[in-house]
């Protein structure tokens, strides 16, 4: 099984920029994460933009879902910021064939009480197993694109309707 991975930003990949503990969206983190671990999956990461999700526009929404859809992979694992994470995903809700799985972390990959290896390893067998549509996979738990939104105040992902 092939999975593409697409990299965008986010606080996933945060790293530290200068002395003073400001952080930059660096290069895709989750290419760390995975390459300590014995996959049996053959995967590619693509850094498509390293940008903070509060920064992205909906012409950078354009340039994702364009990359998605000419990805020839049907796996596809987005890592991305949580704060606008939803809104790409149901920007993504016109590709078909394809299984997508946007997933993100609320601090950074490289930080040891990261969210992110847990997030991103949800997302790997998410993606193997899902039928064919957009999914965000965070906090344990895997929703579609229509029915997510992020609690702010709980800091997690919750359906917006019960099922």
């Amino acid at each position: 099984m092939y999975i593409s991975i697409i990299a965008v930003g986010g606080t996933i990949d945060k790293v530290y920029f200068d002395a003073k503990s400001q952080y930059e969206v660096g290069p895709p983190n989750i290419a760390k994460v995975l390459d300590g671990l014995n996959l049996s999956v053959d995967y590619t990461v693509t850094s498509l933009m390293r940008k903070d999700s509060l920064e992205l526009t909906d012409e950078d929404r354009q340039i994702i879902l364009a990359a998605v859809q000419k990805d020839p992979a049907s796996r596809i694992i987005i890592t991305h910021g949580t704060d606008t994470m939803v809104q790409t995903a149901r920007c993504l809700l016109p590709v078909t064939g394809k299984t997508i799985v946007l997933t993100g972390a609320l601090e950074p990959a490289l930080f040891t009480t990261s969210d992110a290896t847990f997030n991103i390893g949800c997302a790997l067998a998410a993606v193997q197993t899902l039928a064919p549509g957009v999914y965000i996979v965070m906090n344990g738990a895997v929703f579609t694109a229509e029915n997510v939104r992020k609690n702010l105040e709980l800091s997690r992902f919750e359906p917006l309707q019960q099922p």
